[in-house]
């Protein structure tokens, strides 16, 4: 007989993260807690607005299928229960990690990805003006980061894009209008991008406006977020994304993910994987798929003031594993 808790927790940002749909302060969290002969598993969540969800919103979800988590729920079964989101991903990563500590092996080790000693993660750019960006890219640079994420809403895009290549003229750059930008114009804003050798462009339009994207030839790689979720999400994606990005709070946890992984590289996309603002708990349920993927932007713990225990061991744009 399993026992189940589930609870809310609120992780102070050191620095306010600023996107193109506003500035947060805090990562909020759910926590799943799922004990089962004496051995507790652990999964965690970040209920996302821009998904309809909400922290009571995903509470309930788990709450109603409590009966069925007590009575030895699955991870197949769960998989038909609840939708793809936070909700499922948190049961989820907490089954997985039952089954870890009662076999005593690591969670990558279960699934067969062997894992390097380091991962090189983005570090993330968040939006300012050209100057503010530019310095924090440049600070990021000399502490260590090689890969930077940019955010950018849909102003100033060429004097913030420039500045930045100016300050760290040999970065990897990868950009994220989170959903911001409009057709008009696309085509020579990435062509822009190109010019400033950005190495990969993320959601540029929003999710179901991106037919625009297959009327042209993409002079970098596309890569979709709030438009691929799970595997259902990949028909509409060809033609129009190069690459997808994979987290774990939009697939409704690792089951789903090391799916959509396997299927999306059959069907020729490029991976990233990606994360919410969230604890060091949610980047450990997502750390098989590292070797799978092109750009790992697994920062969300590095913007906490203080991060969850055990916590993972991060350098500036580097996780030690």
């Amino acid at each position: 007989m399993r026992s189940l808790r589930v609870y809310e927790e609120a992780w102070p940002l050191h620095t306010p993260f600023v996107i193109a749909r506003g500035a947060r302060s805090e990562a909020k969290v759910v926590v799943v807690e799922i004990q089962e002969d004496g051995v507790t598993g652990t999964g965690e969540c970040t209920p996302y607005p821009r998904y309809g969800e909400s922290i009571a919103s995903v509470m309930a979800q788990v709450a109603s299928i409590g009966e069925q988590l007590e009575s030895g729920l699955t991870r197949d079964a769960l998989q038909q229960l609840l939708p793809a989101g936070a909700a499922r991903n948190a049961v989820d990563c907490a089954l997985w990690d039952i089954e870890v500590r009662k076999v005593g092996r690591s969670l990558s080790n279960l699934v067969g990805s062997e894992l390097p000693s380091e991962v090189t993660t983005a570090q993330t750019v968040v939006i300012g003006t050209p100057d503010q960006m530019a310095n924090s890219a440049k600070a990021l640079w000399d502490k260590g980061a090689r890969l930077l994420k940019v955010k950018l809403d849909d102003h100033l895009i060429s004097e913030r894009m420039v500045a930045i290549r100016a300050a760290v003229p040999e970065a990897t750059l990868i950009v994220d209008a989170n959903e911001s930008w409009h057709s008009d114009g696309l085509a020579s804003r990435c062509q822009l991008l190109a010019d400033l050798n950005v190495a990969m462009l993320e959601q540029p339009l929003p999710a179901g406006e991106d037919g625009a994207l297959a009327n042209f030839i993409h002079p970098l790689p596309i890569c979709a977020d709030e438009s691929c979720h799970t595997r259902e999400s990949l028909a509409k994606l060809a033609g129009r994304y190069d690459m997808v990005n994979i987290k774990l709070d939009k697939t409704g946890g690792l089951t789903e993910a090391l799916a959509l992984a396997t299927e999306a590289k059959l069907q020729g996309f490029d991976l990233m994987l990606g994360c919410m603002l969230c604890t060091s708990r949610a980047i450990s349920a997502a750390l098989p798929l590292t070797p799978k993927v092109r750009f790992a932007d697994l920062d969300g713990p590095t913007w906490l003031a203080i991060d969850a225990e055990p916590a993972l061991r991060f350098g500036t744009g580097t996780l030690y594993l």
